[in-house]
Parts: C-alpha cells; sequence; structure tokens
C-alpha cells in the first residue's frame, strides 16, 4: 500500500509527540511491506511566527492532497495571557476542521489494566471500562456568531446547530454501536437551550433507523456526573461540540493521563489523527512528554483511514506489552514505580517499536537505529 501522510507537529510538545508517532508509522509500513510517504506543515503558533497565519494556504492545500493527517498540537502562553490577539493559533485548528469536513471526533477511552492505579478514580469503578465518545466538531458556540456589544461590556456566542450536522454525525455514532455493546447515551441539555432539543429530536428520529441499537438522553451535568461514577455504564457517547470538549477531558481521568488518549476526526474525505492533550508549554523541551498518545492515533490512522486492522492491532499491542512491562513517563507513574522504569519520550517510542516487532513477529531492516 502507498499512502501520502502529512505530519503537523504544531506546537509545544505536539513536536516532540509527533516524532513517535511518526517513527512508529514509519516502522509498520517497513514492517508490513507498505509506503508511507511523510510531508510536514505549519500550524498554530509556529505557523503564525512564520506567516502571520495560523494555518497557510500551503498547509491546508497540503492537507487536501493527502491520504491522513497526524497532528500534534496548537498553542501558547502568550496568546492565554493576551486575549486582545486577533490572530490566535487555535484558529488553525478551527479553520482546518472547517475546511475539510471533519465533522466527527472519534474519542476511544479504554483503560490498559496495567494503569488502573494511575488514575485519581478508584481501580474497581474503573475496570472494564470501554468508552467511544462522538464530538460533533463543526457546529455549538464554537462556530456560531460571537462578538462584543455596550462597549465592550457584554459579550455573547451563539449555539447554533443544523438539523443536518447532527444526522450526519448520528449515523456515525449508531454505526459504530453496532459493532460494540449496541448502546448510545446521547448528551444534552434540553430541559434548557433550544438547539439541544433540535439535537435529541434529531437523534430520535435517526435512531428509527437503527432498532438494534439501544438509544438514552442525559443532560450534560448528569453525565458529567455518572462518568466518575459509573464509566462502565458508558458505551458510545454522542455530544454535540461544547459538552464532547469537557467530557473527553473529565475521561481522561479513566485511563490515568491525557498522555494516554488519542482521537480521530473525520468526515467524508480525509481523516485527523491527534492526542488530546495540548501543547503543555511546562514540560516543552524537557523530553518527558507521553507520546503514547500520538503513537495510539497512529494506530487509528491504519485503521480508520487505510483499513489495516491487522497493522494497527499491532500498534495497540504493542503499547499495552510495553505497559505489562512495567514501563512509563513520568504522568503515569506511580508509587511503586522504580526509577529505572520512569522513560523520556524518545526512550518510550523505543519500546513501542521494539515490542512492534515482537507483536507483529515480522523481521525489520537491518541496522535500523533505535
Amino acid at each position: 500500500m502507498k499512502k501520502k501522510i502529512v505530519i503537523l507537529p504544531g506546537d509545544g510538545i505536539g513536536k516532540e509527540v509527533t516524532a513517535e508517532g511518526k517513527r512508529v508509522l514509519q516502522y509498520i509500513a517497513d514492517s508490513f511491506g507498505h509506503e508511507f510517504e511523510f510531508e510536514e506543515g505549519l500550524i498554530g503558533h509556529d505557523a503564525i511566527e512564520k506567516t502571520g497565519n495560523a494555518l497557510p494556504d500551503e498547509t491546508l492545500a497540503l492537507l487536501k492532497k493527502s491520504d491522513a493527517i497526524l497532528f500534534g498540537a496548537v498553542g501558547h502562553p502568550k496568546y492565554d495571557n493576551d486575549p486582545t490577539l486577533k490572530v490566535r493559533p487555535e484558529q488553525g485548528l478551527l479553520k482546518m476542521r472547517k475546511e475539510l469536513g471533519l465533522y466527527a471526533n472519534l474519542r476511544p477511552i479504554k483503560l490498559f489494566d496495567e494503569l488502573l492505579e494511575a488514575s485519581s478514580i478508584k481501580p474497581e469503578i474503573l475496570k472494564g471500562s470501554d468508552i467511544l465518545f462522538f464530538r460533533e466538531l463543526t457546529g455549538d458556540v464554537y462556530f456560531g456568531e460571537k462578538g462584543r456589544k455596550d462597549d465592550g461590556n457584554t459579550a455573547y456566542d451563539l449555539m447554533i446547530y443544523q438539523r443536518y450536522e447532527i444526522e450526519r454525525i448520528a449515523h456515525k455514532a449508531f454505526q459504530a454501536a453496532r459493532t460494540r455493546k449496541k448502546k448510545i447515551t446521547s448528551v444534552d441539555k434540553a430541559n434548557v437551550l433550544e438547539s439541544s432539543r433540535l439535537w435529541r429530536e434529531t437523534v430520535n428520529e435517526v435512531s428509527k433507523q437503527y432498532p438494534d441499537v439501544t438509544l438514552e438522553h442525559q443532560f450534560i451535568d448528569a453525565a458529567a456526573m455518572k462518568l466518575i461514577q459509573n464509566p462502565r455504564s458508558f458505551d458510545v457517547v454522542l455530544t454535540g461540540n461544547l459538552f464532547g470538549d469537557i467530557l473527553t477531558d473529565e475521561a481522561s481521568q479513566i485511563a490515568g493521563s491525557m498522555g494516554m488518549l488519542a482521537s480521530a476526526s473525520v468526515g467524508d474525505t480525509v481523516g485527523l489523527y491527534e492526542p488530546i492533550h495540548g501543547s503543555a508549554h511546562d514540560i516543552t523541551g524537557k523530553g518527558i512528554a507521553n507520546p503514547l498518545a500520538s503513537i495510539l492515533s497512529a494506530a487509528l490512522l491504519l485503521d480508520i483511514s487505510f483499513g489495516l486492522k491487522e497493522e494497527s492491532e499491532t500498534v495497540i499491542n504493542a503499547v499495552e506489552a510495553t505497559l505489562k512491562n512495567g514501563l512509563r513517563t513520568i504522568d503515569i507513574a506511580d508509587a511503586k514505580t522504580s526509577s529505572d522504569k520512569i522513560l523520556n519520550t524518545s526512550q518510550m517510542g523505543n519500546q513501542v517499536i521494539l515490542e512492534i516487532e515482537k507483536v507483529g513477529n515480522r523481521q525489520v531492516a537491518v541496522g535500523r537505529d533505535l
């Protein structure tokens, strides 16, 4: 198989973790006889500094010609500390989603048993949790009309949804549910918000086409509580852009660290794959960032965009084997982790690649530098 993959390192630790995700993809290509062509593009703060634009036209053109995208993160403290700046890194991400039609964000929350102790939640509550979130990406308050009035003393952000936006992601969620436990929890705030009432009405209509899937509705506040109280009660969760952003970050505590969570943003063309964590400038350049979310995002890329299920499972199994060996980055280490088992970013990438060779039972190129 020959495919073109664009790497968007972005800002902060995005550069560090995508380097490991790329290495794993290259190793998979070598091991399974595929040919992956890699190109890099600018986005976020780095792009603003070099071009004045958070998503340069050159990058967008590159993305539209690709078969898949591996993305890092965008963001910089400069913008957090000065909300008056008009050009911001996040604008690049939002524009990319809109221009590429990436309307569905898939975030699997799968707990590796080896990390039960890494979470702040009791192991007996967590064990067996396996949730797949479908977060709508191109509507809601992120894209609705926004502004200020009354001499800047009043601000507003319009929460807006169109029926077709809800229908298309609902179909994807129901189709995925059919391959799992056949249960969907749709999360909204229909007791207060008109946009949520349209959401619930539309999801109910779509559900009639999937009589084999059980549908339940929960308000966002109740769902947030239940996610911590009983995460095993969820299978597929379908929700809007804002609520999905909050719930999936909350769910990172189920997995023990945001550094473990991968995601896929898909539509009807190219797919974008990224860890859910941010640019984390407080640890940038220290070599301690956890690359496993980027590596697991690469596994999603292999499966969803390329249909390479064996290769994808090989990567996931390699990550699991690495964890079973007691190896950790600092964010997922606990009191029982000895210092010799705590790895830096590139060392963790090395270990996953070594496990890929074992799990995949493949011969690799002689002399590859690890």
